[in-house]
């Protein structure tokens, strides 16, 4: 089949659904190299990425019939299963700190294995990298932390001993930075 002739995301969905393992096969062709990704950025383990992307396909197949193309693309769809998942298992995994500079080299590198990730949705990642870099160290990693890992203002404070609403204020004083900042770029471009 060229690449004219390619079935729809819904198509594949659909027929992976009704149990046609052609349709099934094309599903998981298209999106394993997108859940997997996202799956060893969040959790940093490949094994464990491998796990829940082989979830992320089962929970795909049971609950298929569940999907509504007026909330969004299938890939968004399956991608928020993947990362919920991811999410859950890094929780499972219990806390431990990260750097926040190493999320910043994810945002860096992009993806290498030819599949648009998560990454690639960000316009301009060197303008996202250097706006996070600028910020004060503790908001970057309470921000970081809460935006790419799903990390709780609880678990934050946690993780960095520190009481619950400063963590809060961090977050909210450095995504107003953030803000802050492109606002200022947008209008002087």
């Amino acid at each position: 089949m060229d690449v004219w002739q390619q079935p729809a995301d819904e198509a594949l969905l659909a027929g992976l659904a009704t149990g046609d393992a052609d349709a099934a096969a094309g599903f998981v062709r298209r999106f394993q190299g997108r859940v997997y990704g996202l799956a060893v950025t969040i959790l940093g383990d490949p094994a464990a990425a491998e796990d829940v992307a082989q979830e992320t396909f089962v929970r795909a197949w049971r609950h298929a019939t569940t999907y509504d193309p007026r909330r969004g693309a299938v890939s968004t769809w399956l991608l928020t299963i993947a990362r919920n998942l991811a999410l859950d298992r890094a929780r499972l995994k219990g806390s431990r700190p990260v750097d926040p500079e190493f999320v910043v080299s994810l945002l860096e590198r992009g993806s290498s294995d030819g599949y648009p990730d998560i990454t690639s949705r960000v316009a301009d990642r060197e303008r996202l990298r250097e706006l996070l870099v600028a910020l004060p160290p503790q908001q970057r990693r309470a921000l970081v932390l809460a935006t790419y890992f799903g990390r709780t203002a609880k678990e934050i404070g946690e993780l960095d001993g520190t009481p619950v609403g400063t963590v809060k204020t961090r977050i909210r004083d450095g995504l107003l930075k953030l803000r802050s900042r492109l606002e200022v770029e947008d209008e002087s471009a």
